[in-house]
């Protein structure tokens, strides 16, 4: 049983998709929730609610450092200390899709600023209130497209790569505080964000991606939350370091 009762969880990109549904399910299993997004979090917080549950929505843009920083300080201030950081908030859905040699560097700065510099930002500032809390967990969401290639998607796939190597540096790092890190590599899942990127390849793409499994059907987002739930939990305690698949059985590690 997933106990989340007396901790702290900031997920970022809650407004939607996956980080809702992250949000949702850790306040669910008793978590105090910190919902961040550039979009408006005010349904997830809603959600969380009206289900009984403790939640706050801000404004977060974790390709700013000053956001970061408002975003640890308004948590603190709200609960007094942060326990688990869901790292989700990523460009995927409306990037460019396009070969390597055909991307423009202004789309490979803007994904990298977000989707490595941006998990690293936060996870910087979380890790003086973990400390002080005695510890805690960091989740990073990575991709199977790291370990698996994403023709067309160098640049997500390429962020992605970093993420389990930074998941893997910070572990190191922090273990001696009791800061667990790990990272998550989902397969595509059928959200909001995997329809815009695909367009008009999505059927096909679906298909596709389905048959490459071992666990032959697509990924939805409640298949990711369980995985995401144990590793901010302290059911998890002594997993850290490590780069959990989440594709139905497509990469094995």
């Amino acid at each position: 049983m997933i106990d989340m009762k007396g901790k702290v969880a900031v997920v970022t990109g809650a407004a939607r998709g996956l980080g809702r549904a992250y949000a949702v399910h850790l306040a669910k299993h008793g978590a105090q929730v910190v919902a961040g997004d550039v979009r408006d979090c005010d349904e997830t917080v809603s959600e969380i609610t009206q289900a009984g549950g403790d939640a706050i929505s801000l404004n977060l843009d974790v390709g700013d450092t000053s956001s970061c920083e408002a975003m640890a300080s308004a948590a603190v201030d709200k609960y007094g200390r942060i326990d688990a950081l869901i790292n989700n908030a990523a460009l995927y859905g409306g990037l460019a899709s396009a070969k390597a040699n055909e991307l423009e560097e202004e789309e490979w700065q803007r994904v990298m600023n977000v989707n490595v510099t941006g998990v690293w930002r936060c996870a910087k500032v979380v890790i003086g209130p973990m400390k002080e809390a005695g510890g805690g967990s960091i989740v990073n969401i990575a991709s199977l497209a790291a370990m698996h290639g994403l023709a067309n998607g160098a640049h997500y796939a390429t962020s992605k790569a970093a993420v389990v190597g930074l998941s893997r540096t910070l572990a190191r790092e922090l273990g001696r505080y009791w800061i667990r890190v790990n990272s998550v590599a989902p397969s595509a899942v059928m959200t909001e964000g995997t329809s815009e990127f695909m367009g008009d390849r999505l059927e096909k793409a679906k298909e596709a991606i389905a048959s490459g499994q071992s666990l032959r059907r697509n990924l939805e987002t409640d298949d990711l939350v369980g995985t995401v739930l144990f590793l901010a939990s302290d059911a998890s305690k002594f997993v850290s370091g490590q780069t959990i698949m989440v594709d139905g059985g497509t990469h094995f590690l």
